[in-house]
């Protein structure tokens, strides 16, 4: 009953483009046969799948059989290729800095992060540590990332955006810690990286490291990552949640660029709406990322454990700021003159 419903709004909105027209986007039949989603690196199984489930709904409601693929690696990696020249029609990164460079760039018009609901990011996640079973090393919280005896796997904040997350989760926690002295943060953090192992590049190289390589004591991990591990190997790995974490918000956005040159605007936009589904809700869900449809997570919180978590909008402000300050050339990451061992 819900995806009828869904498909007769989606057909009621082709009805109203195809009469009324939608701006400078101009048809390409050709070009429109294929689409692409240029994406993070930890949503490879989310958008396996569900490009399959939109793939339906969209031929039922329009009549057109689209290809829809999609690409990953490291969120700051999948933006310059689209700077770059890759065509995409959306992008679905690891956070919101990374869609502003493609704005910078001209390819996606300002106000992108309000065109969707919860600032176009239709699922979420947070920063967990995996550890091995049993919890060998007792780790229990930030504080244990600087401890001399755990070897820690964890990704680079000048190439993940996940890692930026990593990082401003732990900051979060020193300054709680401390009574919101920064220059304590500082330091916190600077003692994190100095004591981790490896800084890899993209979540799937941390999990080959962590888990094939059989590197590290604790892998500094997407909850969702996490959560996926566990259920394919409960007997082997375990999640630690701690005290603080930051709420993830990964940003999705129509390239406009590409989209009004393709003649697949409104296809591009309903691939994101449908996200907002209850059946796009409910593939967040199973594939380990917090839905943020309340009625859908409430269903699944034998899964997503509460914890605390805080915003960039709270804690910090504005992504451009934070990016600027902490992980631009000569930003405080920089500053930490550190000589990691990188893999």
């Amino acid at each position: 009953m819900l995806k009828k419903f869904l498909m007769a709004a989606l057909s009621a909105v082709l009805l109203i483009g195809s009469t009324a027209g939608c701006g400078n986007e101009t048809i390409s039949t050709e070009a429109s046969k294929e689409f692409l989603n240029v994406a993070n690196d930890p949503t490879r199984e989310l958008y396996e799948e569900y490009n399959e489930i939109f793939k339906d709904v969209w031929k039922e409601v329009s009549g057109e059989e689209i290809t829809f693929e999609t690409t990953h690696g490291a969120s700051g990696n999948q933006a310059l290729a689209v700077i770059n020249g890759v065509k995409a029609d959306v992008v679905a990164l690891s956070l919101a800095y990374d869609v502003y460079r493609i704005e910078k760039a001209g390819l996606i018009r300002p106000g992108w992060l309000k065109l969707f609901p919860y600032n176009s990011a239709p699922y979420t996640s947070t920063i967990v540590f995996l550890v091995r079973k049993g919890n060998p090393k007792n780790v229990l919280d930030w504080d244990d990332m600087l401890r001399a005896d755990v070897e820690i796997i964890a990704l680079h904040p000048k190439v993940s955006g996940g890692a930026r997350w990593n990082y401003l989760a732990a900051w979060e926690y020193a300054r709680h810690k401390n009574n919101g002295d920064d220059d304590k943060s500082r330091e916190f953090v600077r003692a994190m990286y100095e004591n981790i192992a490896v800084l890899n590049n993209t979540s799937r190289e941390t999990l080959k490291t962590f888990i094939e390589d059989r590197k590290g004591d604790v892998l500094i991990a997407w909850e969702n990552e996490a959560l996926r591990i566990v259920s394919e190997l409960p007997t082997e790995y375990e999640i630690v949640t701690p005290s603080i974490s930051i709420l993830a918000e990964p940003s999705i956005a129509v390239v406009d660029e590409v989209v009004d040159r393709k003649g697949t605007r409104r296809l591009a936009e309903e691939y994101i709406r449908y996200l907002y589904s209850i059946e796009g809700q409910e593939l967040a869900a199973k594939n380990f990322y917090r839905p943020r449809n309340s009625e859908v997570l409430a269903q699944h919180l034998d899964i997503f454990k509460p914890l605390v978590l805080v915003s960039i909008a709270d804690a910090f402000g504005d992504w451009k700021d934070v990016q600027k300050i902490h992980f631009d050339n000569g930003g405080i990451f920089d500053q930490f003159k550190l000589q990691p061992k990188k893999e």
